[in-house]
């Protein structure tokens, strides 16, 4: 399995409690397609440079994977369908 980075964004009005469950919610994705989390860091809410779907602002999380390409083309497609992501990006981990 390959080293990957996923940097997501969730709307920043979610409340603490829903915010919690979907960032549970995601990382439960990956790792019920056999990828394993090393590492979780949440960013907090920051400014967008320009508005994305209306939010000039979002909460930002970064995880820190080893996957295959199965378990990231399923989070993907599934991340795309959550109306809490506003955008998520997946890049090879260099470390």
């Amino acid at each position: 399995m390959k080293k990957y980075e996923i940097m997501y964004i969730l709307k920043a009005d979610l409340e603490e409690t829903a915010r919690k469950d979907e960032i549970s919610k995601l990382q439960g994705i990956l790792e019920s397609n056999k990828a394993k989390v090393t590492n979780v860091n949440e960013w907090g809410v920051k400014d967008f440079a320009y508005e994305i779907k209306g939010a000039k602002k979002g909460y930002y999380v970064v995880l820190k994977v080893s996957a295959d390409t199965e378990a990231l083309k399923e989070f993907s497609r599934l991340a795309k369908l959550d109306q809490n992501v506003i955008r998520h990006l997946i890049t090879v981990d260099q470390d």
